[in-house]
C-alpha cells in the first residue's frame, strides 16, 4: 500500500518525505503494515512514552520509513510510545525506500546523556551527567529501584537540571571524585551525596567534613566521618559479595552526615546497606541563623 506517493517531478524511485501528525490510530495502522523489524525493547518504548507525556518530544530526522512496497522498515518504537502515552504527535514520514536499506537503518548508538552535556564546556561529562541523573532520581524516586525501564531519565531533563544549579554541581563532581579515592563510594555516589546533603546545609563546615573524609587524621572513635572512612572499599566493586548498589551507597553516604550534623541523635552509628522496605535517609538541615 502506497501511503506517501511520489512527486510528479521526481524520477521514479526516489524517496520522499513529509512531515505528518501521527495519532495513536495512525500508529496503530502503520504499524499492521510491519514485515520484519528489531525485537521490540519494552523499556526504551516506555522511555519515549514517558519523554511524550511530558513535553519533552522533539521533531528530528528520526521519524518513521518505508519501503517500496509500502512495508514499515524504521519506526516501531516511535509508533508503539506514541500508542502508550495515548498522545499524537509530529514526525517525519519517509516513503519508498529501497527494499535492502532495512539491515543499515538506526544501528547507530543512541545520544547519551553526556553528549547531550558536551555542549556546555563542563569537564568529566559521564560522571556529571551520571550525577546530575541520580539526584533527579533521589528527589523523584527515593525509595524506588534506581535501574531499569521505571528509572530512565530523559537527556532532556539532565540538561535542564544541570542549567539550573551549574556551580554546585560542579563542585559536587569534583569533590566525589576526590572523596571517592578515600572511602568506598563511587566517585557518582560520593557526589550525589555531596548534592544532596550540602544542598539543605549551607550553615555547614564543609571543609570540615570533606577534610575529615579524605584525611581521617585526629578524628575520635565516635566521629561519623570515621565510620565512613571504614565502611569496606570492596562494597562498590563488580563481582564484590558484598557490593552495594547506588542508592545504598548514597544512603550510607547521608547516614554518616545525618550523624555528623546531629551528633546528638546519632546513637550507635552503624553504617549499612537499606534493608528491606527501609526508606531512603532524608538529609538534615542545617540552615543559618536570621
Amino acid at each position: 500500500m502506497t501511503i506517501f506517493p511520489a512527486e510528479p517531478d521526481k524520477p521514479k524511485g526516489t524517496p520522499t518525505w513529509r512531515i505528518i501528525k501521527v495519532t495513536p490510530e495512525i500508529a496503530t495502522s502503520f504499524l499492521s503494515q510491519t514485515s520484519v523489524n528489531r525485537r521490540l525493547d519494552t523499556g526504551y518504548v516506555k522511555f519515549l512514552a514517558a519523554s511524550i507525556r511530558n513535553g519533552e518530544w522533539k521533531l528530528t530526522h528520526q521519524g518513521i520509513a518505508f519501503d517500496e512496497a509500502g512495508v514499515l522498515v524504521d519506526g516501531q518504537h516511535r509508533l508503539r510510545a506514541i500508542i502508550e502515552a495515548n498522545i499524537s504527535v509530529e514526525m517525519f514520514a519517509f516513503h519508498g525506500l529501497p527494499n535492502d536499506v532495512f539491515p543499515v537503518l538506526d544501528t547507530q548508538k543512541r545520544r547519551s546523556a553526556a553528549d547531550t552535556l558536551l555542549s556546555t564546556g563542563a569537564k568529566y561529562l559521564p560522571l556529571l551527567s551520571s550525577t546530575v541523573r541520580h539526584v533527579i532520581l533521589f528527589n523523584s524516586a527515593p525509595n524506588t529501584s534506581w535501574g531499569g525501564a521505571r528509572a530512565h531519565v530523559s537527556n532532556e531533563q539532565i540538561l535542564a537540571a544541570y542549567n539550573e544549579d551549574r556551580d554546585r554541581y560542579g563542585e559536587a563532581v569534583t569533590v566525589g571524585r576526590e572523596l571517592s579515592k578515600h572511602l568506598f563510594a563511587s566517585p557518582t555516589a560520593a557526589a550525589v551525596g555531596f548534592f544532596v546533603t550540602t544542598e539543605v546545609a549551607p550553615a555547614a563546615n564543609l571543609d570540615d567534613w570533606v577534610t575529615g573524609l579524605k584525611s581521617g587524621a585526629s578524628l575520635d572513635p565516635g566521629d561519623a566521618r570515621l565510620a565512613l572512612r571504614e565502611v569496606p572499599k570492596d562494597a562498590q566493586k563488580r563481582g564484590s559479595k558484598r557490593r552495594m548498589g547506588m542508592r545504598d551507597q548514597v544512603a550510607i553516604y547521608i547516614k554518616a552526615w545525618n550523624a555528623w550534623v546531629e551528633p546528638e541523635k546519632a546513637g550507635d552509628l552503624r553504617l549499612h546497606r537499606l534493608r528491606k522496605r527501609e526508606k531512603m535517609p532524608t538529609p538534615v538541615k542545617l540552615k543559618f541563623d536570621r
